[in-house]
């Protein structure tokens, strides 16, 4: 077995990571809202329309589904669906990722964050910060903690949850809407087969042409290359990546994990050897269906689930 220098709580079958393609991309993507039953009404993230909106279309209008836990301990995560920045997998990485958290007392916001082409960044980063700042703001309402609020996301929602994690303020405080005064970090991060960067041999071309086009500037491809904008003040964070995922290289998550790393973030990361891209919570009885427990033990581990006060 290989093993990297420093790496505790990594569940590594195999770290022989083997030499695949960038190109592909989520598996099973859907847009949000056709041929699912959200069983949540749609709340928009605006009142008035979005910033940049380019038209009043449901493309055009970022918003959540909220899932309030029936037994609230007082967190609550921004989920952020995969889809190669191009659709949204709203199913298997948005509605069954809310059942999940709410079994676990979490209430759960699936975000629809706008979509390349027709919008690029910073525009869904924008739609994730604002995301973090509702749910901050709207804790009350379903017994929430306002310092306890994740982001949890898949694949191109994963880069989406990192850059949230890496690119983010305290608010403007004056701002004449009351959650824009907010802050928009999250307290934690739950990245599952993320794209992290968007540079070199382990990016996925896909995702980073739907969210900055063709042939963009070198330093975006930088700024948005996640691994790079660590800090010690990126929240603690939880990976998952399978050695197999021929979707998005595992890499990804092997560079975060080292950039956090390095500046003394708490991460804890889980490869798996066997799975491709796109899985979810995992099919029953496989290994890679063991990571949400382990999520679960990470999260009480650092307080984030404590009962609510």
């Amino acid at each position: 077995m290989n093993r990297l220098p420093g790496i505790a709580l990594l569940t590594l079958a195999s770290l022989g990571l083997i030499s695949i393609s960038a190109s592909g991309g989520d598996k099973g993507k859907k847009p949000a809202g056709k041929g699912l039953d959200m069983r949540v009404p749609f709340t928009p993230l605006w009142s008035g329309g979005a910033p940049g909106a380019k038209g009043k279309d449901p493309a055009d209008i970022p918003g959540v589904y909220i899932y309030p836990a029936k037994e609230p301990n007082g967190a609550s995560v921004v989920v952020c669906p995969g889809g190669g920045y191009g659709g949204h997998a709203m199913d298997h990485e948005g509605v069954q990722i809310a059942d999940w958290l709410n079994s676990h007392g979490i209430t759960a916001l699936v975000l629809k964050y706008r979509l390349g082409s027709r919008y690029n960044h910073p525009v869904p980063l924008g739609d994730a910060q604002r995301a973090i700042r509702y749910a901050r703001a709207n804790a009350e309402k379903w017994k929430g903690d306002s310092k306890r609020v994740g982001i949890l996301g898949f694949s191109a929602g994963g880069h989406l949850s990192s850059t949230a994690a890496t690119h983010f303020d305290a608010g403007d405080k004056d701002a004449k809407d009351s959650i824009g005064q907010l802050s928009c970090r999250p307290d934690f991060a739950v990245l599952l087969y993320p794209v992290i960067t968007l540079d070199g041999p382990f990016a996925h071309i896909g995702s980073r042409n739907n969210l900055l086009g063709k042939n963009p500037d070198a330093k975006l491809i930088e700024l948005l290359s996640n691994e790079k904008q660590v800090t010690k003040d990126t929240p603690p964070t939880f990976l998952v990546h399978t050695s197999e995922d021929s979707g998005v290289r595992p890499e990804n998550s092997v560079l975060f994990y080292l950039a956090l790393k390095k500046n003394g973030v708490p991460a804890e990361l889980h490869i798996y050897e066997k799975g491709q891209h796109g899985l979810g919570l995992g099919k029953k009885d496989t290994p890679f269906a063991t990571w949400p427990d382990r999520c679960v033990a990470w999260m009480k581990g650092r307080g984030f689930l404590d009962a609510a006060k």
